[in-house]
């Protein structure tokens, strides 16, 4: 990406590779939707079952790695040249990260989950005043500095040698400490090839949720009707307007586009701050602030390996 707009440098290998296995999966979904879903049920259960702890582990490695760098002298170190600057002020920068990485998923998910774990919690009985706690406390948990520690982690790493180190803007690049020159081999383009997939179906869920979600409140507010077909549109629509904040570059598109949606999100949660039960919505969240850092250190390292027990 160049600030006059986009600058296309394929990877043959990885770019062809990731493509064929994404329209496999496509063309098998479509063909055999019910044997497709059975078996990608079977392969998360099984993979959250026998690796959840070392997911968990994981990310809580990304939250102590994260701020190890930011209280010691590693810390200072630019992400480019040491006479580098700011190409955009910090608002800005917030704006594009926070778009480009939670966005969708947590307008859905912000108000999905909530009820999700009241009413259904990991542990204990549902519709009580403990599942109101736990609940407000896992969502706290799965939207806050954990999830922006991977961010970090991820940025950090692409921001670092590509532009310190002047290697490819790939995920790849941070393998190079370990296996060196090698990133430009057969390890480096399954490494690329797996991100690709990685990041693509995780937008693709966020973004079917979000169609989800669109459509219900235009059915709501307008009577239109929640079919595939609508959702197929309102996809289609998000993606286009995405393609064209990419196509126009990242002074124009992206940088705009990101600061008219958080201007967007700012002014419905201020609405709802007014409109809503105001001295509420404080008490509550300087409640819930309060009682996701008491339970920050147990739900960091908590697998639901006891959930259920004694019930």
């Amino acid at each position: 990406m160049t600030p006059d707009g986009p600058r296309f440098d394929v990877h043959p290998v990885v770019f062809w590779v990731s493509t064929g296995l994404v329209l496999a999966i496509l063309a098998a979904s479509l063909l055999a939707i019910e044997t497709v879903g059975i078996f990608f049920t079977w392969l998360q259960s099984n993979i959250a079952e026998s690796f959840g702890w070392l997911y968990i582990f994981s990310m809580t490695g990304f939250l102590v790695f994260v701020v190890a760098l930011m209280v010691t002298r590693m810390g200072s170190i630019r992400l480019g040249p040491d006479d580098a600057e700011p190409e955009f002020s910090r608002l800005t920068w917030f704006a594009m990260l926070f778009s480009a990485g939670m966005g969708i998923g947590l307008l859905y998910f912000g108000v999905a989950e909530p009820i999700m774990h009241y009413s259904s919690p990991p542990s204990g009985r549902g519709e009580d005043l403990d599942a109101v706690r736990n609940a407000m406390s896992l969502t706290f948990f799965h939207w806050g500095l954990h999830s922006w520690a991977v961010y970090s982690v991820v940025g950090l790493s692409l921001a670092y040698f590509g532009f310190r180190k002047g290697l490819p803007f790939s995920v790849r690049s941070a393998l190079y400490p370990l296996i060196g020159e090698r990133i430009h081999g057969w390890i480096g383009n399954v490494v690329d090839v797996l991100a690709i997939l990685a990041t693509l179906f995780g937008i693709a869920t966020s973004l079917g949720l979000g169609s989800m979600q669109v459509n219900a409140g235009l059915n709501h507010l307008m009577g239109i009707e929640e079919t595939i077909g609508t959702q197929v549109m309102i996809i289609a629509a998000i993606t286009a307007i995405a393609t064209g904040s990419v196509v126009s570059g990242l002074y124009v598109g992206i940088r705009r586009l990101s600061e008219i949606s958080m201007g967007l999100a700012g002014s419905l949660m201020l609405f709802v701050f007014v409109a809503g039960p105001t001295f509420f919505l404080v008490s509550a969240f300087v409640q819930n602030v309060a009682t996701y850092f008491q339970q920050l250190p147990v739900n960091a390292f908590w697998t639901a390996e006891d959930a259920g027990a004694g019930e």
